[in-house]
């Protein structure tokens, strides 16, 4: 088993706010399930088929299945900071820092089988299995070290009660660790730890066979920042007498020395599988690299926040990675890492005439070499074919462009997509462009614009279409004012032989009719208005007169000199409306205004009036109520105005 950590420092410095996790083409990740608080080490085991992340502030391990779902948790391992697994995937070994122990846990099952005291103040921190044995990095300030846990050695059998399983101490001589260390191995160079200093920004670090009885050191490099600027990750490279550093910097040992060997980009963690692949962080992306390489052979994009941590499988067939949510981290599993996704562009003119040559081009591109002779399918979307037309492919040059011509031959908005189907080490891409390809423009008129009706009338409102392409089908909507009342579709059909359709509108409010032709391949879409006015029904009944007589040919109501009229009116209801009581006097052979006052109508539209008597006989007046747009209190209809009511005072 492949076991690598990072720097606990490190990765809870990072802040992680978004979920998302897309992939740049196929091969997506995985639905996750698997979440944790904080990260506390993160290993894959080959043999079952899991993935174990620990979750250092619950003091728990969430195992997963390859595709990132939570299949099964234990707690009660305080401060989890590292996690190893065994060469045969049966043991997992757990730092749990808090309680300062080395925890050995059923892999299948999740129980514990054994507990190691660490005979120290800080630590075990990070985790490795090599040569037989856990590893484990504790101490502090220059008192970095080496620990161990013998799973030879039966700790029901042992008088110390298990600690007689542990080896402290077994940093080799010459070499010197500040802080609790970084650890990685490396399936091909078994025997070997790789040992990375923190705490501090010097680097020092060593690579130590632990294959024998004793620990030897291979190479040790007291940190003088000439390598690298802190070690915040270190991974051994299989293959290769390297270390790779932060995700980016090569450094070869031989002969107990390190040296510079070369860099991938730049980067911020890594972890190296069985066979040479890199998987890298850096940012928003995750990056694969075959080993050396200077571009990638796969990019994911990941969240602004980045990932904690990641790990490969064994078999190198996913990467794990840690990315982080709102509030904590979630594992993705991210498949087809050896497919390379290439880069497809493609342009069209933005706007075309119907009917003339239009030209598409574009360029497919990928840091892996693509086969020559590459054919583009090519696929045409329009209003004649909405699922698509499948047009003649078109080869891409050895420079990895490409170019057609099309007529397309209905307008509107047309799609051009090409598409390159993948390869044994490529992954399928689209690329699609949108031609806003011009239209005949429609003929659409609705008359009785501006005409104004009695309350209630049944007015027929017609629209017509003028030559059309194929389609000669209208809407027509009416919207009356107010907001207590939708706009409602009343007619939807195919015009006449005359290029006619009618609806009928119960003209009980100002309203907006319109009439819609959603257009066809060869003709452009129209919407044609036409505003229509209401007026309210307005009544009003007289009361406290003696008689009715006509002076001349009017019809006056009769009162006496000190009687009070009473006037009731009866108008249309709208919330918050008012009646404009309005009076006039005769005198000398003219009607002059005594001025006018608005007054509210009941819920039943009801609004009654007492005017005071004049107390003078030879008094001739005259009222009205009407409903004015707007001053009446809102403008859901036209001014309407009520019949004159006529009065005569007598003795």
């Amino acid at each position: 088993m492949r076991t690598r950590s990072i720097s606990t420092a490190t990765a809870l410095a990072v802040l992680f706010s978004s979920a998302a996790l897309s992939v740049a083409a196929a091969g997506s990740a995985s639905a996750a399930t698997a979440t944790i608080a904080s990260p506390g080490g993160i290993v894959a085991d080959g043999a079952l088929h899991r993935v174990f992340v620990g979750d250092r502030s619950a003091g728990k391990i969430v195992a997963a299945d390859y595709t990132g779902a939570v299949v099964d948790s234990v707690s009660g391992i305080s401060g989890v900071a590292g996690l190893a697994v065994s060469d045969d995937g049966a043991t997992l070994y757990a730092a749990a820092e808090g309680s300062h122990e080395v925890v050995a846990l059923d892999a299948a099952t999740l129980d514990i089988k054994s507990r190691y005291a660490v005979a120290t103040d800080k630590g075990p921190r990070h985790l490795a299995f090599a040569g037989g044995k856990a590893w484990f990095s504790y101490g502090d300030q220059w008192d970095g070290n080496l620990g161990s846990v013998d799973p030879a050695v039966d700790p029901a059998a042992d008088p110390a009660g298990g600690s007689g399983a542990v080896a402290m101490g077994q940093l080799p001589a010459g070499a010197m660790i500040h802080d609790p260390a970084l650890l990685d191995t490396d399936p091909a160079s078994p025997g070997l730890l790789a040992v990375g200093q923190t705490g501090i920004s010097s680097d020092s670090m060593a690579v130590v066979d632990v294959s024998g009885t004793t620990p030897q050191l291979r190479a040790f490099y007291q940190g003088d920042y000439t390598l690298n600027s802190g070690i915040g990750d270190i991974d051994l490279v299989p293959g290769a007498p390297e270390v790779l550093v932060n995700g980016f910097q090569r450094d070869a040992y031989a002969d107990g020395k390190f040296t510079a060997s070369g860099a991938y980009p730049s980067g911020q963690r890594a972890d190296v599988a069985a066979n040479g692949l890199v998987a890298q962080t850096n940012g928003d992306k995750l990056a694969v690299y075959r080993p050396g390489a200077a571009k990638p052979l796969r990019t994911y994009t990941t969240s602004t926040s980045g990932t904690a941590d990641l790990a490969w499988a064994p078999d190198a067939s996913r990467i794990f990675a840690l990315v982080g949510t709102s509030g904590g981290y979630t594992l993705k599993a991210l498949t087809d890492t050896t497919l390379n996704v290439p880069t497809l562009t493609a342009s069209a003119p933005s706007t075309a005439t119907r009917g003339k040559k239009l030209t598409v081009s574009g360029k497919l591109s990928a840091t892996v070499p693509l086969p020559s002779g590459v054919a583009l399918k090519v696929t045409r979307t329009d209003l004649d074919s909405p699922n698509g037309k499948e047009l003649p492919p078109v080869t891409v040059k050895a420079d990895g462009s490409y170019s057609f011509s099309d007529t397309p031959p209905a307008g509107g908005t047309v799609t051009y997509q090409v598409a390159y189907a993948g390869d044994a080490e490529h992954a399928a891409v689209t690329a699609s462009d949108k031609v806003s390809v011009s239209r005949t423009a429609a003929s659409l008129t609705l008359n009785k614009n501006g005409n104004v009706y009695s309350y209630g009338a049944d007015v027929s409102f017609t629209a017509h279409l003028g030559s059309t392409y194929k389609n000669r089908t209208v809407e027509i909507w009416a919207n009356p004012y107010g907001s207590d009342k939708p706009n409602t579709l009343i007619k939807k059909g195919t015009v006449n032989s005359s290029g006619n359709l009618s609806a009928t509108v119960d003209m009980k409010r100002d309203t907006e009719v319109t009439t819609v032709f959603a257009g066809d391949s060869r003709t452009g879409s129209k919407t044609a208005k036409s505003t229509a006015y209401a007026q309210v029904k307005i009544s009003t009944s007289v009361a406290k007169h003696y008689k009715t007589g006509k002076i001349g040919s009017t019809t006056y109501y009769y009162f006496h000199k000190s009687t009070d009229p009473v006037f009731t009116t009866t108008m249309t209801y709208y919330k918050g409306r008012e009646q404009r009581f309005e009076l006039e006097v005769y005198s000398n052979g003219k009607w002059y205004s005594s001025g006018s006052e608005y007054f509210a109508l009941a819920t039943d539209g009801r609004s009654a009036v007492r005017l005071p008597a004049p107390d003078k006989s030879g008094v001739r007046a005259r009222m009205r109520s009407s409903y004015v747009n707007a001053s009446s209190g809102d403008n859901v209809n036209s001014t309407t105005h009520g019949s004159w009511k006529y009065l005569n005072f007598t003795k």
